[in-house]
């Protein structure tokens, strides 16, 4: 008792036991493992805060320190509990840089705590205690002043805690060979949330966050190529004259530009199939579906136009729409660019004026297409009006463009189908167009009655509940619209000269997990969540199911190579799905991946098998690095507008 009464001692063994139990319990709830060698750098890094805060505090009379702690574990213990939310609300951890959402999102505060896990409301019972222990027992000790030895000796141990953090990051053994980046490059640049959280705690990792607002150490990987060698036939081999790039790069100053170059210009060209060019001339409808999920494909009785795409067309089974902090800005933005987006922020919109030479539209506008895109919702949460532009879009509609009437407060969601009636005629008539088509109606929220979410209510089977009756309710008024774009594009003479494709910006995260396992025919626990459809329909194509994993970064190589457009396919981070180089597995926004014979856990650096096949540890090293080099070039191109950069030096623009 009397240890306690030492003014440096009882600092720092308050903040250490609180920062310690913030770390222990918040990692318990979202299941990160105790057990391993990240444990002792996250304790390490609580040891120094610790003793540095304690030292610091020691200077300072009781009510200005009892303040500061206070202070200090409030915010960290709230910012634990408010992660662990966000993560289980969203699939990725928050970030500083998602602060452009936070005034669009606050409609769904409510939905956002109800949400929240009984089990992470444990996260608070640190402050619950510090408050007990002020309350109580503080006031049966006497706190007297430390001695000068014990200040020296609290110095020695914060240094000694330095220096063994640091060496978390240099001994071989506390490393693992299997995870997707390395400690010492991901405490440079926290690209992965999940994993730079599990691997330095929350308290660091909110530390680096921080840092990066002002920073960007984005550090250039050694790119491996894993495809196997192919005998390609000489007719399908894509030739690129690459002679201004190198010379480009030869006198390029910038490191990081000169990084990008050396980056982009040495991936693997892929080459040309039997599918190249099936499409060429034809017209395009691109549609990303609002929170679309196999619950579309697995009840063709209540969704019959979307069964006439997915049953007589191209559709791919093993289809995944991750999710990250704004699920819909930045996967719209990864179907048109082809680029892993900066998954713990609204990249769509931090970087809206972004110019993007490659995208989809700009693809099609070189092959004197009239592009256009639209959306049936205003500019509340994304700026179109921008992004779309600046990504070569000729036209861009929004709600009111279209003349569309919004709903009360929580019912903003207009129909999917009265959006189709209003863009259709601005297309419809072009000799050959591309369109993009962004849906809403099956929005959330499920839980309230809406227009929407009412409309075919009575349609369902009696055994599903009323929130999912309102989902599938609105997903029925879009399948509807899909029928009315049918109808149009028939009877203007255009229906065998249009492609039509489909994917979903992400899951339908407003339902609960017990909730959606009640309509989903599929295994929707962990990442098979993010299950989606998509398809790729004309009328002229022999039926086809694929079962190749894939995702949006996938859609615009495919189609470009369909169309027989004139790209580079070492500009985007997908594939050719139909290329002899696509790889089969499909990548999460925590640097995890998918494939017909594994899943790789990226937050613990696990694989489990599905099978007798397995993937020898050079293959898992190789996915690993090809997986980490395209997240974080991405990451730089965006954050550095590469591709604005390279069109302007390419063609000689001032």
């Amino acid at each position: 008792m009397n240890v306690l009464k030492n003014k440096l001692i009882n600092s720092f063994l308050l903040i250490f036991s609180l920062l310690f139990l913030i770390e222990v319990i918040f990692r318990l709830c979202v299941g990160m493992n105790l057990l391993d060698w990240a444990s002792i750098r996250v304790l390490s890094a609580i040891l120094f805060v610790s003793f540095l805060l304690s030292l610091i505090l020691s200077f300072f009379n009781d009510k200005i320190n009892k303040i500061v702690i206070i202070t200090f574990i409030s915010i960290f213990d709230i910012y634990a509990f408010l992660q662990a939310g966000f993560n289980n609300f969203l699939g990725t951890f928050m970030s500083l840089n998602t602060s452009s959402q936070i005034g669009a999102v606050k409609t769904f505060i409510i939905d956002y705590f109800k949400s929240i896990k009984i089990i992470y409301w444990l996260i608070l019972i640190p402050l619950i205690l510090l408050i007990i222990y002020y309350k109580v027992l503080s006031k049966k000790l006497s706190i007297h002043k430390e001695e000068k030895r014990l200040k020296e000796l609290f110095i020695l141990l914060a240094i000694m805690n330095i220096l063994l953090y640091y060496n978390t990051f240099v001994f071989k053994f506390m490393q693992n060979d299997m995870q997707i980046i390395s400690n010492k490059k991901l405490f440079k640049n926290p690209v992965i949330s999940n994993l730079a959280i599990n691997q330095f705690g929350l308290g660091i990792y909110g530390m680096l966050d921080i840092k990066s607002l002002f920073t960007d150490d984005s550090k250039e990987l050694t790119y491996i190529n894993i495809n196997n060698n192919r005998n390609i036939k000489d007719e399908y081999i894509r030739h690129i004259d690459d002679s201004k790039w190198i010379q480009l790069n030869k006198n390029e100053k910038d490191s990081v530009y000169k990084k990008l170059n050396n980056y982009f210009i040495n991936k693997e060209i892929t080459s040309k199939n039997e599918y190249t060019g099936i499409f060429k001339d034809k017209n395009l409808i691109v549609i990303m579906i609002e929170s679309g999920s196999n619950v579309l494909t697995d009840y063709p009785e209540y969704f019959p136009n979307v069964a006439k795409l997915y049953n007589e067309g191209w559709s791919w089974t093993n289809a995944f729409s991750p999710k990250n902090a704004c699920s819909t800005g930045n996967n719209e933005m990864s179907g048109i660019v082809s680029l892993y987006t900066i998954n713990n922020e609204c990249t769509v919109n931090n970087y809206e004026n972004n110019k993007y030479f490659e995208s989809l539209f700009n693809l099609f506008n070189k092959k004197n297409y009239k592009t256009s895109s639209y959306h049936d919702y205003t500019e509340q949460y994304y700026d179109r009006y921008i992004y779309h532009i600046n990504m070569g879009s000729g036209k861009y509609y929004n709600v009111d463009d279209l003349g569309i009437k919004l709903g009360s407060e929580y019912q903003p969601w207009p129909s999917d189908e009265e959006f189709f009636k209003k863009a259709i005629p601005n297309f419809i008539n072009q000799d050959k167009f591309m369109v993009w088509l962004t849906t809403v109606s099956s929005h959330y929220k499920y839980n309230i009655s809406s227009t929407t979410g009412d409309k075919y209510i009575d349609l369902f089977k009696d055994n599903f509940s009323i929130d999912n009756k309102r989902y599938m309710s609105k997903l029925k008024i879009f399948d509807d619209a899909l029928g009315l774009l049918l109808k149009e594009l028939e009877q203007n003479n255009k229906l065998d000269d249009t492609v039509i494709v489909m994917y979903a910006d992400h899951e339908p995260y407003g339902l609960s997990q017990d909730k959606f396992s009640e309509i989903a025919k599929y295994n929707i626990k962990d990442k098979n969540r993010d299950r989606t459809p998509f398809i790729i329909y004309n009328p002229k194509l022999e039926p086809t199911k694929y079962s190749e994993y894939t995702s949006y970064i996938n859609i615009l190589p495919a189609l470009a190579n369909l169309f027989d457009l004139d790209y580079d396919p070492r500009l985007y981070a997908g594939t050719d799905l139909l290329s002899d180089s696509y790889l089969n597995f499909v990548v999460f926004s925590d640097g995890s991946w998918l494939s017909d014979i594994a899943y790789f856990d990226a937050l613990n650096s696990k694989i489990t098998y599905f099978s007798n096949k397995i993937y020898t540890y050079d293959e898992i090293k190789k996915i690993n690095n090809k997986v980490a080099n395209e997240i974080i070039m991405d990451n730089l191109a965006i954050r550095k507008d590469y591709f604005t950069y390279l069109d302007k030096k390419l063609n000689d623009r001032n």
